[in-house]
């Protein structure tokens, strides 16, 4: 994985977009589920937020929001569609860019991907306060190079011990090749209260031990929060309704809602 190791120069902060990669090294573990009632959350705080479906050969940001676009990113990138037609109102009061699933000519960067995902990228900034980029799974070249796209790294894992491994090789990556030094985590599914910080604990103790020293500077992954292991979440994924809505008082629309405010400017 040669190509992602440099990160695009950013504009001007002033004039564009917030833009956030929310990334997991493992999935299954409720990356999707997040950025969407987290995107939810956002805009419930007045803000403008449009949730992009990066993860180009496998997006299913469509079935968790229950919409059947008829124009998506592929469409743009083809050039049979204008951005503007693309862009589409969410549940939730967001905006979404959808991709097609299943297209295989986007699980290479090509240098063509590169480009038309920077365009567009360079062309939904300036019109939204936050952009969620919902990046793949793991650490392929599409992931890594979306990922360097956005301006902070949200980690996305669980507490199991295979998706606290992903976890740490994506962040081993992502210091190394992007030289990131600061990184957010949240970790989903946890069965008890405070177990997201044991998660947190032990992932810097390892980061501290293998990756600090390999990089020559601390690298910080901060705690953003937890999301716990709530039977209300199944439910309403089975009915592709987001729990920020559809059951606000349960716990795990509780724990996003302070998700979202610990994000917020």
């Amino acid at each position: 994985m040669t190509a992602p190791t440099e990160r695009p120069a950013s504009t001007d902060r002033r004039s564009r977009a917030r833009i956030l990669a929310v990334t997991s090294g493992k999935g299954g573990v409720g990356k999707t589920f997040i950025a969407a009632n987290l995107a939810a959350s956002l805009a419930a705080r007045g803000l403008r937020v449009l949730v992009l479906d990066a993860d180009l050969g496998l997006a299913n940001l469509d079935v968790v929001l229950n919409l059947h676009p008829k124009i998506t990113l592929h469409d743009v990138f083809t050039g049979e569609a204008t951005l503007e037609q693309a862009v589409l109102a969410a549940p939730g009061g967001f905006s979404v860019l959808l991709a097609g699933s299943g297209l295989v000519e986007y699980s290479r960067l090509t240098p063509e991907v590169r480009e038309k995902l920077l365009a567009v990228i360079e062309q939904v900034t300036p019109r939204f306060d936050i952009v969620l980029l919902d990046t793949g799974a793991g650490i392929s070249d599409v992931v890594l190079y979306t990922v360097s796209l956005a301006d902070e790294v949200l980690i996305v894992a669980t507490p199991e011990p295979t998706s606290m491994t992903d976890a740490y090789a994506t962040i081993k990556v992502l210091a190394m090749q992007q030289a990131r030094r600061e990184l957010r985590l949240v970790v989903n599914q946890v069965p008890r209260a405070g177990d997201g910080r044991g998660v947190a604990t032990q992932l810097q103790q390892v980061i501290e031990r293998f990756v600090s020293g390999a990089v020559g500077a601390p690298v910080r992954l901060e705690l953003l929060g937890e999301v716990p292991l709530d039977p209300s979440v199944r439910a309403a994924v089975k009915k592709r309704q987001l729990v920020i809505e559809s059951m606000p008082g349960t716990p795990a629309a509780q724990a996003i809602t302070l998700l979202a405010a610990r994000l917020s400017p």
